[in-house]
């Protein structure tokens, strides 16, 4: 009985001499580095948003035939700049280094990334800045996850909430940016890396504060679509007839970037000769079509405002396909998701022209989403989205059409690095 007393009184004392801890919350260490990852890439995604529309404003004041040899140029600078400075690659690369190099990437090659795609973006290109502010917010969140000395996938989580930082900002939909940064790396496994969840939408909830503070971002609609009003249950049909409509869209969008791909690859030529020819091309097709030019931010509410004819909507849809395929194969910059809503925003008002009862606001966005869904492989993260930028709140016929694209998309998927097996580590 005494050894027994000894040893409870040992205990007690034992726990004595221990520090008193005590957090009754859920958040801990780990939130803070999420947090400031999100706050560091809402600053460089702030910054980098503010650069890239004033150099826009001063390269758009180049009008008319003028066009063409501003766009030629600003695609030898952009080369110039790949071929001295280094490749950052595309979001394939990115793709590939958080599957394939334990989530680890590169921060050395920002610099590249961010001037030449100023250049790309800027001049009128038809890629947005989603690929270049992912590559650098993401590559921060790796050199962060460093200086915190984590290490596998505490690493990959830091930057996977990084790329969601970057995803959020230009979106402005913290939850469709940090679901998009999670089903974009895989094109079966929706959520793979489902760890990093809740730091992805830590980081994009700071990110999106930040971002907002810099560009003073209000929160409502960005594009301007009239009400949608449910009429019944044949909505989901309309929705996914809409959707395969947009699919097929989506996979002559691959076609040609293939066809493209093999054309510009077909000699050895240096990076900067393939831009200069790529903005040769896109300045010329800016010209006869100065809609087509730059991403589609803006350009999405002059389709939607304007009162076009059907001849000319079928003709931009045709010349934007093109001005994508190009801009993506010639080495110019950016990414394609913005330029693939203008698409689907065009093929849905085609359909509304073909017939005049259908409701514009739900084949606009059931094309919009089936088609980004085809590409992109993002069916819940594209649904959210859309909402957000669309003030569609009717999240369920924008998911019949994203699912429609997802399922009927081509077997091998637009972003390669998304189909390979994940390597042992």
């Amino acid at each position: 009985m005494k050894i027994n007393r000894r040893r409870r009184i040992i205990r007690t004392f034992n726990l004595l001499d221990q520090p008193i801890r005590f957090n009754p919350f859920v958040f801990s260490r780990t939130f803070f580095m999420w947090a400031i990852t999100g706050l560091v890439g809402g600053v460089i995604a702030g910054l980098y948003w503010i650069v890239l529309e004033y150099f826009t404003e001063f390269l758009a004041e180049f009008q008319g035939w003028m066009v063409i040899p501003t766009m030629a140029i600003s695609g030898l600078l952009a080369g110039l700049v790949i071929h001295f400075i280094g490749d950052p690659g595309e979001i394939h690369l990115i793709v590939n280094n958080i599957r394939f190099n334990k989530g680890k990437l590169d921060p050395k090659n920002n610099p590249s990334m961010i001037l030449s795609s100023l250049f790309c973006v800027a001049s009128g290109g038809s890629l947005g800045p989603e690929a270049p502010l992912v590559q650098v917010t993401g590559s921060t969140g790796t050199w962060l996850g460093k200086i915190f000395r984590l290490k596998g996938e505490e690493l990959r989580s830091l930057s996977i909430a990084g790329m969601a930082s970057g995803f959020t900002a230009l979106f402005g939909a913290p939850l469709g940016g940090s679901l998009f940064s999670l089903e974009i790396l895989h094109h079966k496994h929706a959520v793979e890396y489902y760890k990093a969840i809740i730091p992805a939408l830590v980081a994009s909830c700071f990110s999106y504060l930040m971002f907002a503070l810099i560009i003073h971002l209000g929160i409502g609609a960005t594009w301007n679509l009239k009400a949608y009003h449910y009429t019944g249950v044949y909505d989901f049909a309309y929705a996914t007839a809409f959707g395969i409509i947009g699919t097929l869209f989506g996979w002559i969008f691959i076609f040609v970037v293939k066809f493209f791909k093999r054309i510009f690859e077909y000699r050895n030529f240096p990076i900067y000769v393939k831009t200069l020819t790529g903005g040769i091309i896109l300045g010329i097709i800016a010209f006869y079509f100065p809609i087509t030019r730059y991403f589609g931010h803006h350009e999405i509410n002059q389709l939607i405002n304007g009162n076009f004819a059907l001849n000319f909507l079928i003709v931009v849809l045709i010349f934007k396909i093109l001005a994508i395929a190009i801009t993506v194969t010639s080495g110019w910059r950016g990414g394609f998701i913005i330029p693939l809503f203008f698409v689907g925003t065009t093929l849905g008002l085609i359909i509304h022209q073909l017939f005049p009862v259908v409701d514009t606001t739900l084949a606009i966005v059931s094309c919009m989403a089936a088609i980004n869904a085809c590409v992109t492989r993002t069916p819940m993260s594209t649904t959210i989205i859309l909402g957000t930028l669309t003030g569609f709140t009717y999240f369920v016929p924008i998911l019949f059409a994203s699912l429609t694209g997802y399922f009927l998309a081509p077997k091998i998927p637009f972003i390669g690095s998304q189909s390979e097996k994940l390597s042992e580590e």
